[in-house]
């Protein structure tokens, strides 16, 4: 089980059974969401994630490809906490949320044609230009 939450601790949640793919996104809005150089989501199916404590808030927002994201964040000290579509299989947990850090050797690079000039990614790392479908 991975367990994670915000910052001051007002909304937990946990995860059961593996998790899908880690991916480093390098859009400009997980940039900004961030305020950092890329974005960390770490996919979970919908059935294996649970809140917790709290209760999150959320906002919609346009996505780089077309779609349209809910975020949810903690009401009392902003952090992001996961990201999903409406009606849809899996949740995007921000992987910083995590309690234990998670390992990026593997991680997906999406969006690399808008990553920030001196950011340099494994030769071994597999990296999308864009979102892969």
């Amino acid at each position: 089980m991975r367990t994670g939450g915000c910052q001051c601790g007002a909304v937990r949640y946990a995860v059961t059974g593996e998790p899908g793919p880690l991916y480093a996104c390098h859009c400009r809005e997980c940039r900004k969401q961030s305020a950092s150089a890329f974005g960390l989501s770490l996919m979970v199916a919908r059935k294996q994630f649970e809140v917790t404590a709290g209760a999150a808030r959320s906002w919609s927002r346009a996505t780089d490809s077309g779609g349209t994201l809910d975020c949810a964040f903690c009401p009392t000290c902003g952090t992001r906490l996961w990201h999903e579509s409406e009606g849809g299989a899996t949740v995007s947990i921000k992987a910083g949320s995590l309690d234990e850090a998670a390992d990026l050797s593997d991680a997906i690079h999406i969006w690399v044609s808008r990553k920030l000039p001196g950011i340099e990614l494994p030769d071994s790392a597999e990296c999308h230009d864009e979102e892969p479908p």
